[in-house]
């Protein structure tokens, strides 16, 4: 347990020393938070815009942490042999994948600290009172649990170049698809049924529900949310290569 929190820890403290995470977990949310909030790029369906963008944003913040920044990282530590190293340590393999989802939950909670703060600014007017806080909770947890799994699973297979560019890409389509700033009822009917499927297209739905419109999340959303969590990060666990 002792070696499990320290790394933790030295997750934490290496995110929020890498300039280029920082822009991608903060920067970029914030950007996208105040532009899209303020522009009439897209048609949202509240009336306010900041209700509807707010939290998509905030579904981007776990695909930006949980997936992209993590896999890319550990992507660039297994290319360097410092995931050989600790492999041989008490860490183990196990405690190593869940110090790593540990450190990104906690960055997370910083994340949605910082753009909820930014989103009230805007005016943003969130929904579902006590209870949709506690599922809000659930979900993020959830979410970031699925989509950090996908994250180490492709780091411990890929080369960190080729890794880099997959990741990079995948963010680029689930950021699109997914409903984080797009409405899914603008998207085809063929990618609405795909999006559903999703850990970013399950958790945007069930924030949007709860956040945008004070709404339960619904039962399939929670099945898609709790398959991904148990089932990526046990693939990751058993597939992940350290050299």
């Amino acid at each position: 347990m002792r070696a499990w929190w320290a790394q933790t820890l030295a997750e934490v403290r290496m995110t929020v020393r890498r300039g280029e995470t920082l822009l991608l977990t903060v920067g970029i949310p914030v950007l996208l938070l105040v532009f899209f909030s303020e522009a009439h790029v897209i048609a949202t369906p509240d009336r306010s815009r900041v209700d509807f963008v707010a939290p998509g944003i905030l579904a981007l913040c776990v695909l930006s942490t949980s997936l992209v920044a993590l896999s890319i990282a550990t992507g660039f530590e297994r290319s360097f042999g410092v995931l050989r190293r600790l492999h041989v340590t008490p860490l183990g393999r196990r405690r190593l994948i869940g110090a790593k989802i540990a450190g990104v939950v906690v960055t997370e909670v910083l994340q949605v600290l910082i753009l909820a703060g930014v989103a009230l600014l805007l005016h943003w007017h969130p929904r579902g009172g006590l209870f949709g806080a506690t599922e809000v909770a659930a979900v993020l947890l959830l979410g970031s649990a699925g989509c950090a799994g996908i994250g180490l699973a492709l780091a411990g297979r890929l080369r960190a170049e080729v890794n880099l560019a997959a990741t990079n890409g995948l963010y680029l389509v689930l950021l699109l698809v997914s409903g984080i700033v797009v409405p899914l009822t603008s998207l085809p009917p063929f990618v609405r049924r795909a999006v559903v499927v999703l850990p970013t297209g399950a958790l945007a739905e069930g924030l949007h529900r709860v956040l945008g419109r004070g709404v339960a999340v619904t039962g399939t959303d929670w099945l898609v949310l709790g398959l991904w969590a148990v089932l990526a990060p046990l693939a990751a666990a058993r597939t992940f290569r350290f050299d």
